[in-house]
């Protein structure tokens, strides 16, 4: 007999349709995967047998064939183990046809037949949704998230048995149980600190770094902070997530679908803070950009979409790493292509960057490098990369005695203030940041008052701007006038945005 059970399994960060076909027939006993399935797939039979021997029921000692449409997409995971043991069910007519009737099925079966959790639920889900199914019954771990899709019924499974048992309609469906923070009480290990772990009144002086991190999360810009070991960079960088402004519903789940592909799910279901990614700088290009051999993988660019990615010790990271970050850094996403699969990977994110002036870090006067090292160290750091920050601001140690600056919450405020500002001016575009603003549209979208222009004009011909370099000054500006809540911007505010954009290391 036939039988077909809806299902989905990850590409990169999207879902996309499977439709689980299982004949089983009269024939010496065996068991049978096709539609390129990888090693976890081919490896379900074991788990897919114990599971359905555990639950009670029989398992055919017949031919079964299992077939995954389409057959010329690779499909990923353990995610398909649920559809399969429902479909040698339904085949073996242990269960009705009408039990999985435009009802799909995610989950990984255990050998005891629970139903463990499977990554990318909120992706598969919304996948299964578009494509007419009225019902999806996912791991009891995933439901909360599987549940942000409101145009589809969504029903938890905790075991094969129960399952069953409520696909034959003898009992009611259950409810899924909250979940669980895990003892960090964090649902994703790259999440920013708490705002009660650190603060900016903690940071003494540093005021010229300080606004260029405030202006920085106030409109979505690149920042570059240059100076010697204990000037404060890294203590100011890793102080940026308690400013940064809210997640609008629509970036938390962007976020959420993201991260839960990548297997770390947000506790609760949907994503409530910004992320903020720290890799060390002995990353990989594939670790950074995303990629892979056997199955493409989002990368850390990608899991900062719609946060900060901070790279410390960036003369530090290898030149190739870093050059890979140009294109991201202008489209705002990644296209990665191999023999396999052809993905683009969504990568709108804020890149925080701390370097030394040189290998010893000292800087002039008291370096000890030779000029050979220096600029060694220099070509490390392209000039197209450079050009690509926003802001670049020198910083150099505080006086001893500096007193504490504002707190955090002070300084969120004014810029949570900012960017209501920002998504008001541009509600009937598809972008809702100052940095993200086209250059062709900044002079429709963020007009500069005559005086204005004429600083504008000045000091891309005193400093020989590229026209990308111009183009971050003018949003930049806007940005600094969205803090001072001043409609116009006005020549301070284009000084101010050069001054913050100084030629380092």
């Amino acid at each position: 007999m036939l039988a077909s059970v809806a299902s989905a399994t990850l590409l990169g960060v999207d879902g996309q349709p499977v439709t689980v076909e299982v004949h089983v027939s009269n024939g010496l006993p065996s068991y049978t995967v096709v539609g390129l399935p990888d090693t976890a797939i081919r490896e379900s039979r074991e788990r897919v047998r114990a599971a359905i021997l555990s639950a009670g029921l029989e398992w055919p000692q017949r031919r079964i064939t299992v077939n995954l449409a389409p057959g010329g997409v690779r499909k990923h995971g353990a995610g398909l183990d649920l559809a399969v043991a429902l479909g040698i069910l339904v085949a073996t007519e242990t269960l009705p046809p009408e039990a999985v009737r435009r009802t799909a099925a995610l989950g990984e079966l255990g050998l005891d037949g629970t139903v463990r959790p499977v990554p990318g639920t909120i992706a598969l889900v919304d996948t299964l949704a578009r494509a007419g199914v009225d019902r999806v019954v996912v791991p009891t771990g995933n439901a909360a998230e599987a549940a942000l899709v409101a145009s589809v019924c969504v029903r938890a499974a905790g075991d094969l048995a129960s399952l069953c048992t409520c696909l034959a309609d003898d009992v009611d469906w259950p409810d899924w149980p909250a979940p669980v923070a895990g003892p960090d009480g964090a649902g994703d290990p790259g999440a920013p600190p708490d705002d009660d772990e650190v603060d900016l009144a903690e940071v003494r002086g540093l005021a010229w770094a300080r606004r260029a991190l405030e202006t920085a999360a106030a409109g979505g810009h690149h920042l570059l902070l240059a100076g010697p070991p204990g000037a404060g960079k890294t203590m100011l960088a890793r102080r940026l997530p308690t400013i940064l402004p809210e997640l609008t519903p629509t970036d938390a789940l962007a976020v959420t679908r993201i991260h839960s592909a990548a297997g770390r799910a947000p506790v609760g279901g949907l994503a409530t803070r910004r992320p903020f990614r720290s890799p060390h700088h002995s990353v990989s290009v594939a670790a950074l950009i995303g990629g892979g051999s056997s199955r493409v993988t989002p990368g850390e660019v990608t899991l900062a979409h719609r946060g900060a990615l901070f790279l410390d010790e960036l003369g530090e990271f290898p030149p190739s790493a870093l050059e890979a970050l140009r294109q991201p850094l202008e489209e705002r996403v990644v296209r990665i292509s191999r023999q396999a699969d052809a993905l683009t990977f969504p990568a709108d994110f804020q890149l925080v960057a701390c370097t030394n002036p040189c290998p010893c870090g000292l800087g002039p006067p008291w370096c000890t490098c030779t000029d050979a090292q220096r600029a060694r160290y220099r070509r490390r750091l392209s000039a197209p990369l450079l050009d690509r920050f926003d802001l670049r601001v020198a910083v150099q140690p505080p006086e001893p005695g500096a007193p504490p600056g504002e707190s955090s919450a002070v300084v969120r405020e004014r810029v949570q203030a900012a960017v209501a500002r920002q998504h008001a001016r541009y509600c009937d575009h598809p972008f809702a940041r100052n940095a993200h603003v086209p250059a062709r549209a900044l002079a429709e979208l963020v007009p500069l008052s005559p005086d204005a222009t004429d600083a504008w004009l000045g000091e891309s011909d005193l400093r020989r701007l590229t026209g990308r370099g111009a183009a971050r000054i003018h949003r930049v500006a806007r940005t600094l006038a969205d803090l001072d809540d001043t409609p116009e911007i006005g020549a301070a505010h284009v000084a101010l945005a050069s001054m913050l954009r100084e030629d380092v290391p």
